[in-house]
């Protein structure tokens, strides 16, 4: 069974938040690899670095240097012990999915590019379960036909 996991599952896993305790769960509840597109590793990346740049603009906004690269390493170690595995796409049929999606439940939801785009590579690649902690994304995951776990999937609800 394929397991994809969008950037907020990957966030929640390496930077302690709310909802890492949910995501620490499923993970030790539920061993094994955990899928992710090179997609989800840019936005994990670029995310962490944007808020070291906060912090650096606003010291009560984001996380220091040193946290965006001990996420980082963590996230390499994962990689690297087989904990996430990338999986090859077919961009041309992903974004031909996304639009689809985005057509039929944007303009009443309201979802995001970067969620449209993460749940449409999940169905691309044959994923049978879609990790995430955001509630929207979550409801779009469910209707592209993608199992999420119940525990999961709360946060942002549009």
């Amino acid at each position: 069974m394929i397991v994809f996991a969008d950037t907020s599952f990957v966030c929640a896993l390496l930077h302690v938040q709310g909802n890492s305790p949910l995501a620490w769960d499923y993970t030790h509840e539920n061993p094994g690899t955990i899928t992710l597109s090179t997609l989800v590793a840019f936005e994990f990346r670029q995310s962490a670095r944007l808020q070291t740049f906060r912090f650096d603009a606003d010291r009560t906004q984001g996380w220091p240097e040193r946290e965006t690269g001990r996420m980082l390493a963590q996230f390499d170690a994962n990689v690297a012990a087989g904990v996430f595995v990338f999986t090859e796409v077919e961009w041309a049929d992903a974004h031909s999915l996304a639009e689809r999606l985005s057509a039929a439940h944007t303009r009443k939801e309201g979802y995001r590019t970067l969620d449209v785009l993460h749940v449409a590579t999940a169905v691309q690649v044959r994923a049978e379960l879609f990790l995430t902690m955001d509630g929207a994304q979550s409801a779009l995951a469910r209707a592209a036909g993608l199992k999420v776990p119940k525990r999961l999937g709360g946060g942002r609800k549009k």
